[in-house]
């Protein structure tokens, strides 16, 4: 007698019935989860609650401003300073969105984490910018630093965020200030990620950009829909968009993310440790101090090598990516080099590799000096002139003297590049025939082989003025 039973009918029948009742839950949690009045729990406060503006004052210029049926119009006017309205309030850690539509040709910002004293430049408003811009660099949702360090995240490495801002419409903008972590959006679409620990609190401002041209006198930028959320920040923050570049302040510190991808400091800001001369074995008894997490050279009157003498890596590398901050005193001259081969030129000057001139441009002669500027900040030194390779730039984008700089140097197979402030302004394959033709006219003719080398050490450079450098890191490839 066959006692075999056939369990597909009640097998199919109880995962059907198991279905049946796992829908609905799973319907409800979505229904929950996509509602954004349920999701959120009121956690947005409005900052226009009626056509007032009784939570704000007026810094610094007097541009016209005026609300309309919860529509904030800035005005521009001419011959006058940067103006903002700013909150009363001060705020921290927040996300704040609101919808922008300016009318072409303007420059524009929102503040945060922004402050006002009367002992900083006469009481002029300093701290982070979102940037509300038309021109065709197309740096909208970049974050500067007003009146401190300039450009903090331009939009150059982040080639979808620049298309992301719509002139003639409304933008739609959201700001992710929580912790050191500070994230923007416009249009959905993430443009600044940056890491920057300087200023934790302070308030929030809609700037109207001074001008000088009388043919943008009485234009017009306009915000509505402005809220602000400041509890349970970590759930409704957004994850980070795969193209969207970190861009990391921290003081000789690495975020989680570099960390995850890879990168690793080549310094670590209190010893000499992985350092060495680059002529011998231990690292420079003199010339070189470390001070306030800064590693510095000291001045020794412009003599180029005869005071501490160029430091370089104990290891050596061939694909990667450097980063660098500087800061040049008054008419100094230093250099980055990479693929440096530290047996040739035993003696006098420096030791011979590729280099990222660092130079204070304005007053130092080298600047003048070489071929059409191919000794200037940035250049590949005595070969290729930086300058600026972004669309619609505005010079190389370097912040002067006294204040912190940084080089980035890409090397991957052939192609190198140099980056100054986040801006691209050399890009070379050093095994082409035209890099080749440069290296024939000038004064590296006479090493073999210069600039093609498998690998080699980085260097930091002693010309005999005072330099220092910080947040060394690298990324092998």
């Amino acid at each position: 007698m066959n006692l075999e039973v056939n369990t597909q009918p009640i097998l199919f029948y109880s995962m059907e019935l198991f279905l049946r009742k796992l829908c609905p839950l799973i319907l409800f949690i979505c229904l929950i989860t996509s509602n954004p009045i349920v999701a959120q729990n009121a956690q947005w406060e409005m900052l226009f609650e009626e056509d007032t503006l009784d939570a704000f004052e007026q810094l610094n210029g007097d541009a016209a401003f005026n609300i309309n049926k919860g529509v904030l119009v800035g005005v521009s006017k001419l011959n006058t300073p940067n103006s903002f309205l700013a909150t009363k309030k001060r705020y921290s850690d927040f996300i704040l969105e609101f919808e922008v539509m300016i009318d072409n040709g303007l420059n524009s910002g929102v503040q945060f984490r922004s402050n006002r004293y009367p002992e900083f430049k006469n009481g002029r408003v300093h701290g982070y910018q979102c940037e509300i811009e038309t021109s065709s660099r197309k740096w909208a949702g970049g974050i500067y630093d007003e009146a401190r360090r300039g450009w903090l995240y331009p939009m150059t490495r982040n080639p979808k965020g620049q298309d992301a801002f719509k002139t003639g419409e409304w933008n739609h903008y959201r700001i992710e200030a929580i912790g050191s972590s500070i994230k923007t959006y416009i249009n959905g679409i993430q443009c600044a990620n940056l890491v920057d620990d300087l200023t934790s609190e302070g308030f929030i401002a809609f700037q109207v950009h001074s001008i000088n041209n009388k043919e943008e006198d009485g234009k017009k930028v306009r915000w509505r829909n402005i809220k602000i959320m400041t509890q349970n920040l970590e759930k409704f923050k957004t994850p980070t968009a795969t193209h969207a570049d970190e861009i990391s302040y921290l003081n000789n510190t690495l975020t989680p993310n570099e960390v995850r991808k890879g990168y690793r400091l080549l310094w670590d800001g209190k010893t000499t440790q992985g350092w060495k001369s680059a002529n011998k074995s231990s690292f420079p008894k003199k010339g070189w101090l470390i001070q306030e997490g800064s590693l510095i050279v000291e001045a020794s009157m412009g003599l180029e090598s005869e005071n501490g003498g160029d430091i370089v890596t104990q290891e050596t590398f061939s694909d990667f990516e450097l980063s660098v901050d500087f800061k040049l005193t008054k008419g100094a001259n230093s250099g980055i080099k990479y693929f440096v081969n530290t047996i040739l030129n035993k003696g006098k000057g420096s030791a011979i590799g590729l280099e990222f001139q660092v130079l204070d441009d304005r007053n130092h002669p080298d600047a003048k000096q070489g071929k059409n500027g191919n000794r200037t900040v940035g250049s590949l030194y005595d070969l290729i002139r930086a300058e600026n390779q972004t669309t619609g730039g505005r010079g190389k984008n370097f912040k002067g003297i006294n204040t912190w700089n940084n080089a980035r140097i890409v090397v991957k197979d052939s192609h190198v590049e140099h980056w100054l402030n986040h801006v691209l302004v050399v890009s070379y394959d050093r095994h082409s025939q035209a890099f080749q033709a440069l290296v024939e006219k000038s004064k590296y003719e006479k090493w073999e082989g210069f600039g093609t080398w498998a690998q080699g050490h980085i260097l930091l450079q002693d010309h005999g003025d005072q330099v220092a450098f910080k947040n060394i890191k690298i990324k092998e490839f």
